[in-house]
């Protein structure tokens, strides 16, 4: 645990008590805090005191003693309202913050020379891929690392940071909204697409958040700018124009930049300080398919080469390195058929880079819907041999995909996974793969895509060879 001393003596008000919530109020005592903790969930409010933490109901309290709302990064801050609670932090003039805020000021009081290595990443997608890349290369180069943010457990529940040490942090725009303080050694900034414009309210508000992430840098800081979206792209002309060339960096998945790092056909190429030369064959990552992860290795590439980190031992780690959990990943074979979880495309830019990657595809989609439907996804519809839709997506999918693609409507993941597994194997195509790449949220069936990707993995071990006249050794 991390403990935060920068409220001791004063009172804070926790909101939302899931897993970084109750980090937060351990940290908070452990520095010397004054907490009261809350949350509207009676299951959440059970799990806390089961644990020994006593409750405070801030919606009856009187908030004149209240320093600090520390609030869960899913509780909404400007839109669609703020919630009741960010009002009375507003009434009292109590800022509004997070755990990453937290982690920010305990860092800042540190002596310079004995803070940790901060490297946040940010965008819509492939976010958790580069961090955990991230982690592995610095790892396997003997540093000690640790990974977290919006991923893995909370920031607050690490051991403490110690001169030499490195914090990969995932961020989301939730998680930015509620930070002031982050000054990272090295920000990256993936890729830019609409995305949670229910928080934000546009897609301007959802940029701005994002971009809050470089304004907290400090003079030394590094910017890692993907320039393969026109939003990001815009981006990184303007912040070139207010730092030295040597601060900003490009990275791209498909075409050459200077002063950056690239990815052309099978080769990634680095160009910060000398002619650019190839330093990764791209079909040696095996864990990192698709022009996605391009992106993803040349940002990471370029990060820890910035860090100290030398071209070779980055790229024998890259080349190690095993994937996550949900992101593209095999979870079976049958029948040669292969059985890849994308559980965590939760929007159609996400199951875009999938759906690329694959050929011929029996495609599971379907969740709580987001903005924009599937028809950015229209250019990869040949790919796809037939869908399988579920959730509260299924008729708005459905709309979508009418007289485009062959589709069936299952309702739920188990009979989608079970159909998906009949057609492929009963069609005999080459190189088929039942892919669970949802284009949509998870929370209509499943508490967040871990449960959907779990209980895919599941699904599929337990799938057996399809009854038919014809077994499969005839």
């Amino acid at each position: 645990m991390i403990p935060v001393h920068a409220f001791k003596g004063r009172r804070v008000a926790v909101f939302g008590l899931g897993r970084t919530g109750l980090a937060t109020v351990r940290a908070l005592l452990a520095g010397g805090a004054e907490v009261s903790a809350w949350d509207d969930s009676d299951a959440s409010r059970a799990a806390a005191e089961a644990e020994g933490l006593v409750l405070d109901d801030l919606n009856r309290r009187d908030w004149g003693d209240i320093a600090a709302l520390v609030l869960s990064p899913g509780v909404p801050l400007t839109h669609p309202k703020p919630h009741r609670m960010v009002e009375l932090a507003h009434a009292v003039g109590a800022p509004v913050i997070g755990d990453i805020e937290l982690f920010a000021l305990e860092v800042l009081a540190m002596p310079a020379k004995r803070r940790p290595k901060i490297i946040g990443i940010t965008g819509t997608n492939g976010k958790s891929t580069t961090t955990a890349l991230i982690g592995h290369i610095l790892r396997e180069a003997g540093r000690n690392v640790t990974v977290a943010g919006n991923i893995g457990d909370a920031v607050l529940a690490q051991e403490p940071p110690r001169p030499g040490s490195y914090f990969v942090l995932e961020l989301s725009s939730y998680q930015i909204d509620l930070t002031r303080s982050l000054e990272c050694d090295v920000a990256i900034l993936l890729n830019m697409t609409p995305d949670h414009i229910d928080r934000h309210g546009d897609f301007a508000g959802y940029f701005s958040a994002k971009q809050r992430l470089f304004a907290m840098q400090g003079e030394a800081g590094i910017a890692v700018i993907g320039v393969d979206d026109d939003p990001t792209r815009d981006y990184y002309s303007r912040l070139r124009m207010k730092r030295p060339d040597a601060q900003v960096l490009p990275i791209s998945a498909g075409r050459v930049v200077s002063r950056g790092v690239y990815a052309l056909g099978d080769q990634v190429y680095e160009a910060l300080d000398i002619a650019p030369r190839p330093v990764l064959q791209l079909s040696r990552a095996r864990a990192l398919p698709g022009r996605h992860n391009a992106q993803n290795i040349a940002a990471a590439l370029a990060a820890v080469r910035v860090l100290g980190i030398g071209s070779r031992v980055a790229a024998e780690a890259i080349e190690s390195f095993g994937g996550l959990a949900h992101r593209q990943e095999e979870v079976g074979q049958l029948g040669g058929v292969r059985f890849i979880n994308d559980s965590k495309a939760t929007n159609a830019e996400a199951a875009m880079q999938a759906l690329a990657c694959y050929d011929p595809i029996y495609w599971i989609a379907g969740g709580r819907p987001k903005s924009g439907g599937l028809a950015a996804l229209a250019h990869l519809y040949p790919r796809i041999a037939k869908a399988y839709l579920i959730g509260e997506a299924e008729a708005r999918f459905a709309k979508d995909l009418d007289g485009k693609l062959a589709y069936e409507r299952c309702g739920d993941l188990a009979t989608a996974t079970a159909a998906a597994c009949r057609d492929a194997i009963a069609d005999g195509r080459p190189g088929a793969v039942v892919l669970l790449s949802p284009a949509a949220a998870s929370f209509d069936q499943f508490a967040h895509f871990e449960a959907r990707g779990d209980a895919f993995r599941a699904l599929v071990a337990a799938l057996e060879w399809p009854a038919s006249p014809a077994g499969p050794d005839q």
